[in-house]
């Protein structure tokens, strides 16, 4: 095999597919990526068994042909590499040389024969959604996917698909994050399913904010696959029900106040302040009228802080967990946000104050006596 490709456009792509290949595998050929050279164009394939990711390299090619290059070498050989073409050309016993500029570096490969095919998805259902608006939706809700093992379902985040709306969903049991967006292509009748967490992940980062095209989502019966520009990363559903969350969000609510997203941001920040690794010591806030109070006591120390707000809580005192508070706060990106409570044992809702697809649930934290 040799082709020559230009260094950037051959950079992304090893670093858009390096990151399914695992560092350490019982398959060695897995820990590379595979290159297939035909047609003008170069095909990198990695697969961890769990997801695979290719995509192509447009790419002059003297003698066409399949190699498997160690990925974490590639990766960081191509990064240093000077900006022009490069040139990969490997010879029998799977020895590899890569020149580029005045550089030229020799490596040892993995036989490709080795190396085994990715799963193919029996395409039944496909839905397309802009790329900047997919991160935002990704972005928007991955935080609150559970890092538990004994509940696998909730590794995951829901996608469910309405006749004209695409809302994902994730819960960890003590929180949810639920952000929904209109499509204007979907063909694919009203149905769930579960992407996991560390897929999803893999898709944020081949997606891009700034972009409008459109990411195509291809649904089969045990995988799915996600198409951004001439990158794919295929992987497993998560099989199971998931909760009825519609059922868990209050319809109604005693209290609501508006606030100032940033204010708040830095006032629950300065607060935490007194809270140290591995302590479970909650923040309380009391909603005055036109002021949330905040505070904290701990072993380390107390700390006070208020700001001001929209509306009355006639003095609900309710605790919660600083960090998951704070993280429906950054995930928002709206100026003003609306907060919903009930009672200081009820879910606690955190959304736009106007017009918006993001709603946050945090479950709050009883508060002792003397707090």
């Amino acid at each position: 095999m040799k082709f020559r490709c230009e260094k950037n456009e051959l950079q992304t792509a090893v670093l858009n597919v390096s990151r399914a290949a695992p560092s350490k595998s019982s398959i060695p050929a897995l820990e590379g990526i595979l290159f297939e050279s035909q047609d003008g164009a170069v095909k990198l394939t990695a697969y961890d068994t769990r997801i695979g990711i290719y995509t192509t390299v447009a790419a002059e090619i003297p003698e066409e042909g399949r190699a498997v290059l160690p990925a974490r070498f590639l990766a960081d050989l191509v990064r240093r590499l000077p900006d022009g073409f490069v040139t990969v050309e490997t010879e029998p016993g799977f020895n590899t040389t890569i020149r580029c500029g005045r550089s030229e570096l020799h490596v040892m490969g993995y036989d490709p024969a080795e190396y085994p095919d990715i799963e193919k998805i029996d395409e039944i259902r496909r839905v397309t959604i802009p790329e900047g608006i997919l991160k935002s939706m990704i972005s928007q809700t991955i935080f609150a996917v559970s890092t538990s093992d004994s509940r696998p379902i909730y590794t995951g985040v829901l996608f469910e698909v309405g006749e004209r709306e695409l809302t994902l969903v994730a819960i960890d049991g003590y929180r949810m994050a639920k952000r929904s967006e209109e499509m204007e292509d979907a063909e694919m009748q009203p149905c769930t399913f579960i992407i996991p967490g560390s897929t999803l992940s893999e898709v944020e980062r081949l997606c891009r904010s700034d972009s409008s095209d459109k990411v195509s989502i291809s649904l089969g019966e045990r995988l799915t696959s996600f198409s951004v520009g001439n990158t794919v990363l295929i992987g497993r559903k998560i099989e199971g029900e998931f909760m009825n969350y519609r059922k868990s969000i209050p319809s109604s609510f005693r209290y609501q106040v508006v606030v100032e997203r940033e204010e708040l941001i830095r006032v629950i920040d300065r607060v935490s302040l007194v809270i140290k690794d591995k302590q479970v010591s909650p923040i309380r806030m009391i909603v005055e009228d036109g002021n949330l109070d905040f505070s904290c006591t701990t072993g380390f120390g107390h700390a006070e802080d208020s700001c001001l707000c929209e509306g009355n809580g006639e003095g609900l005192r309710i605790g919660f967990n600083d960090r998951y508070f704070m993280d429906a706060l950054k995930a928002a990106n709206e100026e003003k946000l609306r907060i919903s409570m009930n009672t200081p044992s009820a879910p606690i809702i955190i959304e736009a104050a106007e017009g918006g697809k993001y709603l946050y649930m945090v479950l709050p934290v009883r508060l002792r006596e003397m707090d």
